[in-house]
């Protein structure tokens, strides 16, 4: 594994000041019922560990190794899952977006590939929204025809008592080269009117995601549904199921998504 700690200031292209930095994970079958890692390089902030597992599938954490996105900054995330693969990928803690000196939008861009019969996890903690943070979030995942997803997403607006940054995040999952999703959301400070309002927020400040994708629900999948007070089931055009939910807080989000996953399991 490669970890850079060069110093904040690298010049992004264009001029704009900021920090560049990538994270690659590649997993593929190491033909004895397991996952090999050939690929396991962070630089910068985004430096990655292989962690114990018990099964076949290989678990990765993202650390923080510096803090970040700063304003200006441009972090990447690159996974692949070769085929007859199982990755799974959490991080160490709560990812801050915030403002740094320089008062640019900083980006992060997730990018995973799941080939035919390979499954991945991509269950970061948490994203928060620091005042004065500005911060757009794409992320992609493109899957074959028999890959498996289990894909989380969690935004928190703000620490304890304060306002939040700007954040912009768009979700975009193709199957075989077919949408199942692709949706945009916008929050804070110049975002487009009525992003706090009853039919978005409500005022509430945590903001969680789960899509499953597995060949299974090709035939059979689960129903349209609300659960509980915070969240709702809703079944996408293709073998794919997506959760929704708003709350409070961070706790009852996290809460609601790991009970809608051991659920659909």
């Amino acid at each position: 594994m490669t970890v850079d700690l060069a110093p904040r200031g690298r010049t992004e292209s264009g001029g704009g000041a900021g920090l560049r930095a990538t994270a690659r994970v590649v997993a593929r079958a190491d033909g004895r019922g397991g996952t090999a890692l050939p690929v396991l390089d962070g630089e910068g902030p985004l430096a990655l560990r292989r962690t114990r597992s018990t099964g076949p599938a290989a678990r990765v954490t993202l650390v923080g190794a510096m803090s970040g996105p700063l304003g200006g900054d441009h972090l990447t995330v690159e996974a692949a899952a070769r085929e007859g693969a199982a990755l799974h990928i959490g991080s160490a803690a709560a990812t801050l977006a915030l403002p740094g000196q320089a008062r640019q939008t900083a980006r992060y861009d997730v990018r995973l590939t799941v080939a035919e019969g390979a499954e991945l996890h991509w269950l970061p903690e948490q994203l928060i929204s620091v005042r004065d943070s500005d911060l757009r979030v794409t992320t992609r995942a493109e899957i074959a025809t028999g890959g498996r997803l289990v894909l989380r997403e969690e935004q928190v607006l703000g620490r304890t008592g304060e306002a939040p940054g700007r954040l912009t995040s768009r979700l975009t999952v193709r199957r075989a080269g077919a949408p199942l999703l692709d949706q945009e959301v916008s929050f804070g400070p110049g975002a487009p009117g009525g992003w706090d309002g009853p039919a978005v927020l409500a005022g509430y400040r945590a903001i969680g995601q789960l899509i499953i994708v597995r060949p299974e629900f090709e035939h059979s999948k689960p129903q349209a549904a609300p659960l509980g007070e915070w969240a709702a089931l809703t079944p996408l055009a293709g073998p794919a199921v997506l959760v929704t939910t708003v709350a409070p807080d961070a706790l009852r989000v996290r809460r609601t998504l790991d009970e809608a996953l051991r659920d659909l399991n």
